[in-house]
């Protein structure tokens, strides 16, 4: 009796192993520099729209913005990575190109055209919560560098001042003029050519400092 009672739990215990290993298929392995906009790749969060003055602007990518596109923003996704935007209070869905870096608002994870945020009925609240899929990577990405972005200012000695107080403490940091938003001076920390290593930068950097800061590409 024991000893029938113990197969039938063996048993049952190997069913239940196989099944947990028999279960999914792991995903594609890392893109070049470690981030992974394979399809299916999901993110949710906040969306926001920029329209002008950004309009008839280079993007970071280099092509000229047009917010009656479906084009988007995204801080880390390689350009030309196609993404399906669903908001989630109404259930509306948009597909949009990644072209250009943003949103540059803590809480933030993309930025669409005027167009695209027509689409799903969210250009007159602003902002809504939204689901992003990865519908279409691009091919032959590029080994991407990634910095810690720790401020924006109007004033270039303001952002000198804190690229020198960062250095010193942090190691490589640099200010920089994005095409796309002249007049704008920001600060970057770091240099890294994975994920991995930009949230190790951002973490000990959130806990040394005060500061707002968040993982930008820098290609």
């Amino acid at each position: 009796m024991k000893a029938g009672l113990a197969l039938v739990l063996m048993l049952v215990v190997l069913s239940g192993c196989h099944k947990k290993h028999a279960r999914g298929v792991p995903p594609p392995p890392p893109a070049p520099g470690g981030f992974i906009p394979y399809p299916g790749y999901t993110e949710t969060g906040v969306a926001s729209w920029y329209g002008h003055p950004y309009h008839g602007r280079p993007a970071a990518d280099g092509e000229i913005y047009d917010m009656e596109k479906l084009v988007a923003a995204h801080r880390t996704m390689p350009f030309n990575t196609w993404v399906r935007v669903e908001n989630l209070s109404n259930g509306k869905s948009v597909e949009v190109r990644i072209i250009d870096r943003g949103p540059f608002i803590d809480g933030r994870i993309i930025d669409l055209s005027h167009a695209a945020a027509k689409a799903i009925d969210m250009a007159i609240s602003g902002t809504a919560t939204v689901r992003v899929v990865v519908i279409r990577a691009p091919e032959g990405v590029a080994a991407a560098l990634f910095a810690v972005q720790v401020g924006a200012f109007r004033e270039r000695t303001n952002a000198e001042k804190t690229r020198a107080e960062m250095a010193a403490r942090f190691g490589l940091a640099q200010v920089m003029e994005r095409p796309e938003n002249p007049g704008v001076w920001r600060v970057m920390v770091g240099s890294e050519t994975t994920m991995e290593g930009a949230n190790a930068l951002l973490s000990r950097i959130s806990q040394e400092t005060e500061t707002k800061a968040f993982v930008v590409r820098l290609n």
